[in-house]
C-alpha cells in the first residue's frame, strides 16, 4: 500500500516553484498539511514596506491545499486546483515566516473541498484564509 503522506511530500518537494519560494513541508497526513514559507527579500512585493507579494502567499496556500487533498484517506491519487478563493486579511509582517495550514474536509468521487489559513508570528490574526475545490484523480 502506498503511503499517501510520503507520496504527497515527495510531490511537493519536487515542484520547482515550491523550491524557488523556499517552501518547507512541516507536517502532512490524514487530509491535513502545514507548509512554511520563510521570509526572503526576493519575495518582496513592495520594496517600500518589505511586505511579501500576494502571489507568493497564494502559491503557498494553493500548494498546501493540494498537499492536504493528496494526504486524505479517500483521495486515490493526484489533484489539481479547480477553484481557490483567497481572502487577504492583512499584510504579512516583514521578516516573519508565513505558515499555512490546510484541511481537506470533504471528498466526493470527483472533487475535494479544502480550507486553509496563513499566519505569521501573530497566529491569532491571519494573513489570509482560503477555501477551494480540487480534482480527485485516480493513480496511474
Amino acid at each position: 500500500m502506498v503511503d499517501k503522506s510520503v507520496m504527497a511530500r515527495q510531490f511537493i518537494e519536487a515542484i520547482p516553484h515550491a523550491k524557488a519560494l523556499g517552501l518547507k513541508l512541516k507536517d502532512i497526513g490524514d487530509g491535513m498539511a502545514v507548509i512554511a514559507m520563510p521570509y526572503d527579500e526576493k519575495l518582496i512585493g513592495d520594496p517600500k514596506t518589505g511586505v511579501i507579494h500576494g502571489g507568493a502567499v497564494s502559491t503557498v496556500m494553493d500548494t498546501c491545499c493540494g498537499a492536504a487533498v493528496m494526504s486524505h484517506k479517500d483521495a486515490p491519487g493526484g489533484t489539481a486546483t479547480i477553484d481557490l478563493r483567497i481572502d487577504y486579511m492583512r499584510a504579512a509582517t516583514p521578516g516573519q515566516t508565513i505558515v499555512t495550514t490546510a484541511t481537506c474536509y470533504h471528498i466526493t468521487r470527483n472533487v475535494a473541498f479544502v480550507r486553509a489559513v496563513a499566519v505569521d508570528d501573530d497566529a491569532d490574526n491571519p494573513v489570509a484564509t482560503a477555501a477551494g475545490s480540487f480534482t480527485v484523480e485516480a493513480m496511474f
